[in-house]
């Protein structure tokens, strides 16, 4: 089943690079303004339209979803690159230079999924979308309680774990929605 996991993980991740070039080739990168609290609350806008869609049963807006989904998983990657380019303050990156670091950030979040995976089984195959949505929502508010603090915590982990298990969350609901 893990390697059945990763295929779709790879799969998925594959269709939000594809759109996440396209989006840099017409924008840049300028994304690379935003402080970590303005990409969480992006997450947050993406994630509160999906759950209001969820609980609605209809949607106004044509774009559905799943796509809001693969916006979740490039702002994780663009909040984990932010933080990663911290100390970088060169606003104008190629793709070229910003693929092997979309790239690295894939690999991490992969790797904490496949040791999460083994320890629970993965058990969010028997998740209902909906549930994944309420816990993507949470991790939002821990960020926000996170980034409110100032990145300071007691015993918890610390804002880029959360953002991995958004990603992560996000693409098992993809997966789970037959996406690919």
């Amino acid at each position: 089943m893990i390697d059945k996991t990763v295929s779709e993980y790879t799969q998925v991740i594959k269709e939000c690079k594809a759109l996440f070039e396209k989006k840099t080739k017409d924008y840049g990168t300028a994304w690379r303004i935003l402080r970590l609290p303005s990409i969480t609350d992006q997450i947050f806008i993406k994630a509160q339209r999906i759950r209001s869609i969820q609980d609605k049963g209809m949607q106004k807006v044509g774009e559905d979803i799943n796509n809001e989904f693969v916006g979740i998983i490039n702002y994780c990657i663009i909040a984990i690159l932010q933080l990663r380019l911290k100390d970088n303050k060169e606003m104008s990156l190629s793709y070229d230079e910003l693929e092997p670091l979309y790239d690295k950030v894939v690999e991490d979040t992969l790797s904490l999924l496949q040791n999460k995976n083994h320890d629970y089984g993965e058990a969010w195959r028997e998740m209902r979308v909906s549930s994944i949505t309420d816990i993507i929502l949470m991790k939002l508010f821990r960020v926000k309680q996170i980034e409110d603090n100032e990145g300071a915590t007691l015993v918890s982990e610390g804002v880029e774990a959360n953002y991995q298990d958004m990603l992560n969350y996000s693409v098992f609901a993809l997966i789970k929605s037959n996406f690919i």
